[in-house]
């Protein structure tokens, strides 16, 4: 509250976001990235659909939590406010340049509970093991593509499609392995495609683990479009949100 309060005194613009209680919109004209409260760290600015993962994932102090993809950093500080900065999250990014950013904006937002490690997270050990794990995975980002006259890029391609499955295929072998048994993980791309999302689910989960169903009605204000794996959600693009997919995973 005294954060919103401060930042509607330097003339912010600010709407809650109605199912994340740390979150608001904000106006463009509020430029919130060109103040100082932003260099000093006071908010993080984030795409709408972006908080999900951590909002369903729900991390508490004490917990041992890995983020398996995680610069620029937003979701795993996003974890860290939510534990009050009291879980211990492993932040994994395997290219150096990224993982210095991620370091960056931890160190500026606070998030002194988390870790960075650079390592590709599909080589990590399988000695390791967490409470809970969020893989917000490498995609074709169809879900941000802009409709309209700049569309569709060269870099959006069928090849870069094909390729992101095949990680985000190794990424979640990986996760569930590291995951202990009986304990949840989120799954998630900025990805609208099955390819990239319900396709990878069922190559992979086979008796080893299972979907734990989601309730639209948990994020109010939010669209969705259809889904080949029940309990399931695909936020569908719109002026508040971009396209967006999700998944709570159970290991058995």
């Amino acid at each position: 509250r005294y954060g919103r309060e401060l930042l509607e005194g330097e003339g912010f613009h600010l709407r809650p976001i109605p199912w994340a209680q740390e979150g608001f919109f904000y106006q463009e004209s509020d430029r919130p990235g060109k103040h100082p409260f932003h260099e000093a760290g006071l908010y993080y600015i984030q795409e709408t659909s972006a908080m999900v993962p951590a909002a369903l994932l729900e991390p508490e102090p004490g917990e041992r939590i890995l983020d398996l993809c995680a610069a620029p950093g937003g979701k795993t500080t996003q974890m860290a406010a939510l534990s009050g900065n009291l879980a211990q999250i492993t932040a994994c990014e395997k290219n150096k340049v990224r993982s210095e950013r991620l370091r960056y904006n931890l160190e500026k937002q606070g998030a002194s509970c988390a870790f960075v490690m650079v390592e590709d997270a599909r080589k990590l050990d399988d000695f390791f093991s967490f409470d809970k794990i969020l893989l917000d995975a490498p995609c074709s980002g169809s879900g941000t593509l802009a409709v309209g006259e700049h569309g569709i890029t060269s870099k959006f391609t069928k090849e870069l499609i094909t390729r992101s499955a095949k990680t985000q295929e190794e990424l979640l072998k990986k996760a569930i392995k590291l995951l202990k048994p009986g304990h949840e993980m989120i799954y998630s791309t900025c990805s609208i495609l099955e390819l990239e999302n319900e396709k990878s689910l069922k190559k992979v989960l086979g008796k080893q683990a299972e979907i734990v169903p989601l309730n639209q009605a948990m994020f109010p204000g939010v669209t969705y479009l259809p889904v080949k794996v029940p309990g399931t959600l695909c936020v569908c693009p719109d002026e508040l949100y971009e396209g967006f997919f999700v998944a709570k995973i159970r290991k058995n």
